[in-house]
């Protein structure tokens, strides 16, 4: 069975930063695209990034320039690394990969569990 797990959430005061990570386990043979979304208390969940498994990122404006996304294939892990934070970044940040396992190897949506971000002071 695989799973994604995410850690690294806690709380920080505005301007300051978090690393998120983001690892998969299981019987993996591969995983695509993988992409950083949070959903914020009463409002729907957003893409935040996402990166392909060449390397590939892309941002939604909000996050550019403050936002990295970054993935280590041997350890099967993704990185966000989040500066300059603000209020309004507060949100559970969720990550999801298409997985294919040596059972199957078909690519299968995975979601995280979800780890809190909030930014106060």
């Amino acid at each position: 069975q695989v799973q994604l797990v995410e850690s690294g959430g806690g709380l920080v005061q505005p301007g300051g930063s978090l690393r998120l990570s983001c690892a998969a386990s299981g019987n993996i043979f591969s995983i695509n695209t993988i992409h950083w979304f949070r959903q914020a208390p009463g409002k729907q969940r957003e893409l935040v990034a996402w990166i392909t498994n060449g390397g590939l990122t892309n941002y939604i404006d909000s996050v550019k320039g403050r936002f990295t996304i970054s993935r280590d294939n041997a350890k099967n892990t993704t990185y966000l690394q989040m500066n300059s934070l603000k209020p309004e970044d507060t949100a559970t940040y969720y990550c999801k990969a298409g997985i294919a396992t040596y059972v199957d190897r078909r690519y299968l949506e995975v979601w995280g569990q979800g780890t809190l971000v909030t930014v106060s002071s």
